[in-house]
């Protein structure tokens, strides 16, 4: 594929990435299934999850491909889609592949990373009916990673450098990031109930995937790790050797893992794939998390913080609230022609290893 052709596949907006993957879609003669939310876009366009089925109705081999967990990172996730539409019908007999797009529609659009409830959806696949998880940490550090004025003062900065050497790098990261349920306008907040984007991806599970027996998912991320590759991190739960073993083969022994430490992410509580085992019970399932690198954590993360603080706080400076959005947009969306091409080189060699993954005896 030329470089022009790959530049084509990576969108502007969310309206158009929908309109690109729904449009490649509709040419391959596919039935576009679409989830509407009924909230407004950035551009005052419709807000929908996007389905689209590719293979037998009956295949008990299935690829999930996932985008836009973290809505402002949903632009990579949607060019591979739409590219892997683009190579027509490549599946084998008996296994489908499930495009799931833009899972959380409202925060592509408008260029957050949270759900219309300010929830990461990561953090959200939790049983509510229990006791929620506690990240006592985190409270120590709420105020001053989303201060009353921004950019932040230089004592709050310190007290802030303060803890990370107290915790330690990795402490810290887990902090800020494990996830939270105590702070609503928090970073990682998990919520108190099970969100829009958390109910309408189990509906979609019910729907396509409750007569597979093999499933593999790739649920597309960017933010963390070297400019432009694509960590690949394990995605069940960690005591599933064989789960660990069928990964190792299919996308390769440098498979990273939470649990471990071996990748540039931490465990997190209430990952999407939990809501993937829940509702498919009677399928294995062999998961990866594909996380692209776009900037270094100096750029990413307060780019990442302000947006926050600008949810959290507010500001009547309309071209301090503009640049903040732009800010995150460009911090987790390298629009650059080798990022680009690297992000789709590398997101076709796992869907494609994937495929023949599935084949396994």
């Amino acid at each position: 594929m030329s470089i022009s052709d790959i530049r084509a596949l990576f969108s502007r907006t969310y309206a158009e990435a929908r309109q690109a993957f729904c449009r490649t879609a509709t040419q391959r003669g596919l039935e576009v299934d679409s989830y509407v939310l009924p909230l407004d876009g950035a551009g005052g366009e419709t807000l929908a999850t996007d389905v689209v089925r590719d293979g037998p109705r009956d295949a008990s081999r299935l690829v999930a491909l996932i985008s836009g967990v973290h809505g402002v990172e949903g632009y990579c996730g949607s060019a591979i889609q739409t590219g892997v539409l683009g190579l027509g019908p490549v599946t084998p007999p008996d296994t489908a592949v499930l495009h799931i797009h833009a899972i959380n529609p409202y925060g592509f659009s408008h260029s957050c990373r949270a759900t219309q409830e300010n929830v990461d959806l990561n953090r959200n696949f939790v049983d509510f009916t229990r006791p929620l998880p506690v990240n006592g940490p985190y409270a120590e550090i709420h105020d001053l990673l989303l201060p009353a004025t921004w950019p932040p003062t230089d004592d709050n900065e310190a007290s802030l450098a303060a803890l990370r050497q107290q915790w330690g790098a990795r402490g810290f990261q887990r902090a800020a990031g494990l996830g939270q349920y105590a702070f609503s306008d928090g970073v990682h907040y998990g919520g108190v109930a099970p969100t829009w984007s958390n109910l309408t991806f189990r509906q979609i599970l019910r729907k396509y995937a409750q007569q597979c027996r093999r499933i593999g998912s790739i649920d597309v991320h960017t933010g963390l790790g070297p400019y432009g590759v694509g960590e690949r991190i394990f995605g069940c739960p960690a005591d599933d050797s064989e789960a660990l073993s069928r990964a190792r083969r299919w996308w390769g022994a440098d498979i990273t893992s939470v649990d471990v430490g071996t990748s540039t992410s931490i465990p997190i509580t209430g990952p999407i794939q939990f809501g993937q085992l829940e509702e498919c019970p009677q399928a294995e399932h062999t998961n990866v998390c594909l996380e692209f690198g776009t900037h270094p954590s100096s750029v990413v993360l307060p780019a990442m913080r302000a947006e926050h603080w600008l949810h959290r706080h507010g500001s009547s400076d309309e071209r301090q609230a503009a640049a903040i959005r732009q800010a995150l947009k460009d911090a987790f969306y390298a629009q650059a022609d080798d990022w680009q091409a690297a992000i789709w080189e590398q997101g076709r060699e796992v869907f494609l290893q994937s495929l023949q993954g599935l084949q396994e005896a």
